[in-house]
């Protein structure tokens, strides 16, 4: 029996797998600095959160030195300018597919910011399957919480479920009032998402059983 009638999905992560790219990316940032770099999953595991400020401190960026803001554009242009190294995780569009066949509502509900979000899903040719896609309005990756609180509004929120794979997705499920799901595929590791008393899920096609697909 489907049991949700609108998903939120998170996309970096969760439908992206964008994880080595934002190893690299960052990686470039550490070497021009000398800093040691992230030699594995692992190690970034360790070190990434939210708010992504923290992730930076977590790292060893100095603000004294360089202020947040340059850093954080300093990123976004490296990871964005090598797009072509992150793929939709392979089990994503026949879940997309099949939600959209049975009249389920699907949003992307990004912490990105929004024209960068929408130039990254377009080549995936995705567009079709979602009612709504929401990113935020600067490149600091802040909360998307009241993004989700202003989609929530319109709908009932014991009908939504919310897909995600960091402990932030929980968060702002707990705060939008809505049933969540963490995919361990993504920026963090399983062990560190089990801590949030989520439902934690092994794989993205784990995520059918949840769904009722």
């Amino acid at each position: 029996m489907q049991k949700y009638s609108h998903i939120i999905w998170d996309w970096n992560g969760t439908l992206l797998d964008d994880v080595a790219l934002s190893i690299a990316s960052v990686n470039v940032m550490l070497k021009k600095r000398n800093m040691p770099t992230l030699d594995s999953i692992d190690a970034y595991h360790n070190v990434f959160c939210f708010p992504v400020i923290d992730y930076y401190r977590r790292m060893g960026f100095n603000f004294d030195i360089e202020p947040f803001d340059k850093i954080a554009v300093e990123y976004i242009d490296l990871y964005y300018n090598d797009m072509g190294g992150a793929e939709l995780f392979p089990e994503a569009i026949q879940i997309l597919a099949d939600c959209h066949r049975i009249g389920i509502r699907q949003i992307i509900l990004s912490a990105s910011e929004s024209s960068r979000l929408l130039s990254q899903i377009e080549p995936f040719d995705i567009f079709h399957f979602f009612d709504d896609i929401l990113g935020i309005d600067n490149i600091y990756a802040t909360s998307k919480t009241e993004l989700g609180r202003d989609y929530i509004n319109r709908i009932k929120p014991e009908d939504a479920l919310m897909i995600g794979d960091t402990i932030h997705d929980k968060q702002v499920a707990d705060a939008l009032g809505i049933d969540c799901v963490i995919v361990a595929c993504g920026h963090q590791s399983k062990r560190t998402l089990l801590s949030c008393g989520a439902t934690v899920l092994d794989s993205l096609p784990d995520v059918r059983t949840i769904i009722g697909i």
